[in-house]
């Protein structure tokens, strides 16, 4: 124990030793002293080159020139050739001394402007703090403290740019302004030079424009709407964007209140007035002169710049206006005979493609500038919005091929118990990639969405300028976010554009009043996809303007056109509300792209509740506008070229994986489009494969309807279920002739149209799965008697292709709701333009059977005086008018388009 105690104390002593051996590290006499000296120092060098720098910057300041302090210049917008098209000056400005301002008047700018305007010298160090502060977090420029002194200095001198300098000069010159002129002269200038919208400047024209009112006419809700417009002065357009104009008019009475100036109860009464009660009614409103649609677009654009306020400075505005492009697009706009009725408007923007200048725009019928701009307004794009975010990506992120396999079935979205719908009720079957999207069908675009991957998907739409705020399935359809058609033939040209996207801009540059100095505005073009995404894409989208496609009526002989249709639906809830029929719509879309331009076309109601009811004269009103204008506009079109990193080839239609097809393959093949070095296999030659045939084979005649039902089994073997599913082949041979092959459908049923007594036909059904084909099942079917009547053929009818509306393969898609709206059945083709057939008025009957009326009337004895094969005496059986083509299609194929 004693041992322990010793060798401790030993330790003890031992390490303190030590520690006084150490020297302790001694702090410099003085540092603390120096620490606070080199900061003084440093601030006082700050100090003296910030003052030196301010002096120097404020030494190159320009003179005050009282005529450009009070009065705008007048600026030229100049259009593609040079040539001025529109001179933007103090013409439209109504001038108001102050002692004419309403107090009220006053009152709503200064708080929403600069509540001390009469306590500063020009600049407001408080709120100037405040702003510092707020840049400390958002960064410089990110906030401003401009006085009413600083805005007057700065619409009158300086450039918008947030420099030290120039905001160093702003400082001095209001100081300066503030010397020479009185607090009363300087609010009378800002009062009466600040932009209000378009080419109007002062408070005093404002009220003028929008009220037709003088200022001392004024009520409450009035002034503070005219007090909050400055900052955004289109933006804040009444006429044009009501709910954001109410908006900030509440957030001006809120800042009157709370500066007190006006009651509480006044405020709130104030805010309760709608924003549209008091405006002037727009067949009094004055029309902003020519060409005002794309004189929106210029000013947007200088707005977004932070340039507008340089309009009353005499600069020179460069655009892309084509004269005679935009007269074109106002002439085929204006021109009543598209429409269903006399309030139903379009919108249309016209892009370079390879540049995406602007070239022109259709605001809507007789636009003045009065009202909302249609090409501007947002509005839900339907199915126009799949390739963009279904087929595009999955091509550019999963190098799908145009023959991908993809299944139209019933399908719920993904984690959800809602299922989707196609317009037609039906389910193809089997289908490629193509043939999905130029179809329009809504499952394989759904659930190829769903495969690529919502995030994906939405960076391709952001690379093609179209953002979401919270993306989801349903948005593959075209429901949720909503864009304007100058978004939409942005990203669309970018499809022509081998993949390159530039932003959509009227103005390439401004020149300032010296001549010399030059701000660029065109934006610079960025790759959004690779070209052999852009060039399948293209070559899809031909098919779309086909007899196949969704798009006939956009179809310009010879002319190599890519496009998509688009079409909305309403809630059940709204079509509840306002008792609609299943077949009104809100919106119908066609955007469109040759080499040379690109065209994008909305139709519908400024009442989102105004449904359109018809299909020739309401939902192809775009396609046939774009038909009109880019027929008259198009110089020398070329030919979309396939570029080196694609190649074509021939596979076996639903094989899955995808083989090549060869020389010994059967069944359905196809011609399909491969990003450069994933080309599949070729198929192998097999061990000998049968398939069984189709059995139980049975034809019924229908009297009463005219047509033959068919009807047929088909059970393959497991071995056979990595082949496919079966496509089933109809075949008729009329009195022995040559078989003739109908259709092809992946239903076990099927309809005859156009039986005639006294003949004799036999029907033949075989199947095919994964490139291999059966032996063909065989019914033959008699029916007695003759329609021995001679009857005098009509001439026949020389409509375009379902201008009649009775049976429509375009458009309508989808909404929220995911139901779509655009007939896309491939088996109706064949009945599409019967009425434009050899004596084939008997096909009328036709009509009938696609929509889903099976030749009503035929019991009686109507229609033997006009040879429309209607009934022959006591309804034993009917016929077609002599001459008539066989036509069949599948049960449902009677409800080809259900909006019908």
């Amino acid at each position: 124990m004693s041992d322990n105690i010793n060798s401790r104390t030993a330790r003890r002593k031992q390490q303190e030793s030590q520690q006084k051996k150490k020297p302790r590290k001694k702090t410099p006499k003085g540092i603390f002293k120096k620490i606070i000296m080199g900061i003084l120092i440093l601030g006082l060098v700050i100090l003296v080159g910030g003052a030196s720098l301010f002096a120097f910057y404020a030494s190159s300041a320009p003179d005050l020139d009282e005529e450009l302090l009070k009065d705008p210049l007048t600026s030229n917008f100049l259009d593609a050739n040079g040539e001025i098209f529109l001179k933007f000056g103090a013409e439209k400005r109504d001038y108001v001394p102050y002692d004419e301002i309403p107090e009220q008047m006053k009152d709503a700018i200064l708080a929403t402007e600069d509540v001390r305007f009469f306590e500063h010298g020009g600049m407001d160090f408080y709120r100037l703090g405040g702003a510092v502060l707020g840049n400390l977090r958002g960064g410089f420029g990110s906030q401003g403290a401009s006085t009413l002194t600083q805005q007057v200095i700065k619409n009158s001198f300086l450039n918008k740019e947030k420099t030290l300098k120039r905001k160093s000069q702003e400082a001095w010159l209001a100081f300066k302004l503030e010397r020479e002129y009185t607090k009363e002269e300087i609010f009378e200038m800002y009062f009466n030079k600040v932009l209000m919208s378009g080419n109007r400047y002062g408070f005093g024209t404002g009220a003028s424009y929008f009220f037709g009112k003088k200022l001392n006419e004024l009520e409450l809700p009035e002034m503070a709407m005219l007090a909050g417009m400055p900052q955004y002065p289109n933006g804040y357009n009444p006429f044009k964007h009501p709910e954001r104009a109410e908006k900030r008019r509440n957030l001006v009475l809120t800042l009157m209140h709370r500066h007190e100036k006006i009651t509480k109860e006044e405020m709130e009464a104030a805010k309760k007035v709608p924003i549209t009660s008091t405006l002037l009614a727009e067949e009094e409103r004055e029309s902003n002169g020519k060409y005002p649609a794309y004189v929106d677009a210029v000013l947007d654009e200088l707005e977004a710049a932070g340039y507008s306020d340089l309009l009353a400075e005499g600069i020179t505005v460069h655009t892309s206006l084509d004269p005679k492009v935009q007269e074109t697009v106002e002439a085929a706009i204006d021109d009543p005979s598209y429409y269903e009725s006399e309030k139903m408007q379009a919108g249309m923007t016209v892009l370079d493609t390879e540049t995406s200048a602007i070239v022109a725009i259709g605001g809507g019928r007789e636009y003045a500038g009065r009202n909302m701009n249609f090409a501007e307004q947002k509005r839900a794009p339907g199915s126009s919005i799949k390739p963009i975010l279904s087929y595009g990506p999955a091509i550019e992120f999963m190098d799908w091929s145009t023959g991908q396999k993809v299944v139209d079935e019933p399908y719920k979205y993904k984690g959800s118990n809602q299922s989707i719908n196609n317009s037609d009720g039906r389910f193809l079957g089997t289908l490629t990639m193509r043939e999905a999207l130029y179809y329009s069908r809504n499952i394989p675009a759904v659930k190829t969405f769903e495969e690529v991957g919502a995030k994906k998907a939405e960076g391709f739409a952001a690379g093609l300028g179209l953002t979401y705020k919270d993306i989801s399935s349903s948005n593959a359809l075209g429901g949720g976010d909503e864009f304007s058609t100058i978004q939409m033939a942005g990203a669309y040209a970018a499809f022509g554009n081998g993949g390159i996207y530039t932003k959509p801009h009227a103005v390439s540059k401004i020149t300032m009043r010296d001549g010399k100095t030059e701000r660029n505005l065109r934006p610079d073009p960025v790759t959004a996809m690779k070209d052999s995404t852009a060039y399948m894409i293209t070559d899809v989208l031909r098919e779309v303007l086909s007899s196949k496609g969704t798009a006939p009526n956009a179809a310009i002989s010879g002319m190599d056109i890519a496009g998509k249709t688009g079409t909305t639906n309403y809630s059940a809830k709204t079509m509840k509300e306002h008792n609609m029929k299943s077949t009104d719509v809100p919106d119908t879309w066609f955007t469109g792209y040759t080499t040379e331009y690109t065209i994008s076309t909305w139709g519908g109601y400024a009442d989102y509740v105004t449904p359109i009811s018809t299909y020739d004269k309401g939902r192809h009103v775009p396609q046939k506008l774009f038909r009109t204008v880019m027929g008259s506009i198009a110089s020398n079109p070329g030919q979309f070229k396939q570029p080196d990193s694609v190649e074509e080839a021939t596979i076996v239609k639903g094989s899955d994986p995808i083989v090549l097809a060869s020389s010994f393959s059967s069944g359905a093949v196809s011609s399909e489009l491969f990003v450069k070095g994933t080309l599949p296999a070729q198929q192998e030659i097999p061990e000998t494969i049968t398939l069984p045939s189709p059995t139980d084979l049975t034809a019924q005649f229908d009297a009463d309807a005219n047509t033959v039902e068919l009807q047929w089994n088909y059970d393959a073997p497991d071995e056979f279920d990595d082949l496919g599913d079966p496509q089933f082949s109809v075949n008729v041979s009329i009195d022995g002739g040559a078989a003739q092959n109908i259709t092809t459908t992946s239903d076990d049923q099927a309809v005859f149209s156009g039986a005639e007594l006294g003949r004799s036909y036999t029907f033949s059904v075989s199947a095919s799965m994964g490139g291999y084909t059966s032996g063909a099942t065989s019914v033959t079917l008699s029916i007695e008697g003759a329609d021995d009547q001679e009857v005098e053929q009509p001439e026949p009818d020389d409509q375009e292709n379902n201008d009649d509306g009775s049976d429509d393969p375009n458009d309508g898609e989808e909404n929220n709701d995911g139901n779509q709206n655009e007939n896309s059945d491939p088996n109706n083709q064949g009945n599409q333009n019967n009425q434009g057939q050899d004596q084939g008025q008997d096909n009328q009957n036709n009509q009938g059977n696609e929509n889903g009326q099976n030749n009503q009337g035929n019991q009686n004895n109507q229609g033997n005086q006009n040879n429309q094969g209607q009934g022959n005496q006591g309804g034993q059986g009917q016929g077609q008018g002599q001459g008539s083509s066989p036509s069949i299609s599948t049960p449902n194929s009677s409800q080809s388009n259900s909006n019908n």
